[in-house]
C-alpha cells in the first residue's frame, strides 16, 4: 500500500495528522508492507524568511482578531498536540518561509530519511522554536541525520521536486494540509482522528484494484491549514 502525503512543516495540523497515522499504522497488521510518501506543500510560499511578525500576529491577521484572542485559540491546537503526545510551543514559533525546508526534506528522501527529516523539523519548528527558514539551522538539522545539505541549500538543487509536487497537488485540488492519498483509491483531509486513518487502511487493503481517489468519511472534522494559517 502507498500513502501519499501533502505537507507544510509550518502546519500543527499535519504534525498532528502524522501521529495520528503512525498510531493507526501501529494497529494495522500489514505495515511492514505501507510505503509512505511526503510532498511539499508552501502554505505561505511568498513568506520572508524572516518575518515581522509572530505566530500570534499571523493569526490574529489571518483570521480578524486580536494577538491575545490567537492565543487563546490556538492554545485548543496545542492541546490536540498533547493528545497525540506532541509538544507544541507556539510561544517558541518563529514563522519563516518553508521553501528551503522542503528543499531538505526532498535531500533527505534520496538519502531514505524523508520520514525522519520531516518529523525532525516537525519538532524544530513547533517544539524547539528553531528558525528553519535559515539554511545555518537546517544543516544543522541534516547533520543530526549524518547529511550534509550545504551545497543543496546554497544552490537550486531540488527545487524542481518541489514544484511538481505542488503542481501535482494542484492538479487533483488539493487546497490545504495535511492532505493524505492512499493507493490513489481514498483521500483523508485534515487531522482526523486515528480511528479514520484505522478504518481507511483496512478499507484499501481490502479493496482491490486500485480505484479513483474519493473522499473518505471520518468521525469528526480534522483540523487543516490553508495560505498562512490554520483552521483552528
Amino acid at each position: 500500500m502507498k500513502i501519499d502525503i501533502w505537507s507544510d512543516v509550518a502546519c500543527p495540523y499535519c504534525y498532528i495528522g502524522k501521529r495520528h497515522l503512525e498510531t493507526a499504522l501501529e494497529q494495522f497488521p500489514h505495515k511492514d508492507q505501507v510505503q509512505v510518501t511526503w510532498h511539499s506543500f508552501e502554505l505561505d510560499p511568498d513568506a520572508p524568511a524572516d518575518k515581522k511578525e509572530n505566530l500570534y500576529e499571523v493569526v490574529a491577521r489571518k483570521y480578524g482578531m486580536s494577538p491575545e484572542q490567537a492565543k487563546v485559540t490556538t492554545a485548543r491546537t496545542a492541546a490536540s498536540g498533547a493528545a497525540a503526545g506532541l509538544t507544541i510551543d507556539f510561544d517558541k514559533v518563529i514563522p519563516t518561509n518553508t521553501f528551503n525546508a522542503h528543499r531538505l526534506i526532498q535531500l533527505a528522501a534520496s538519502h531514505g530519511k524523508q520520514d525522519e527529516m520531516e518529523e525532525r523539523l516537525f519538532k524544530a519548528y513547533f517544539t524547539e522554536g528553531k528558525h528553519i527558514g535559515q539554511n545555518e539551522s537546517l544543516q544543522a538539522l541534516a547533520a543530526e541525520l549524518g547529511i550534509d545539505a550545504t551545497a543543496t541549500l546554497n544552490s537550486n538543487a531540488f527545487t524542481n521536486e518541489v514544484r511538481k509536487d505542488e503542481e501535482a497537488a494542484q492538479s487533483i485540488g488539493i487546497r490545504g494540509v495535511p492532505f493524505f492519498v492512499f493507493d490513489y483509491k481514498y483521500a483523508i483531509s485534515g487531522a482526523q482522528p486515528v480511528s479514520a486513518f484505522t478504518q481507511t487502511l483496512l478499507k484499501v487493503w481490502e479493496e482491490t484494484p486500485p480505484a479513483t481517489t474519493s473522499s473518505v468519511e471520518a468521525e469528526t472534522n480534522g483540523g487543516v491549514c490553508e495560505d498562512d494559517a490554520c483552521t483552528i
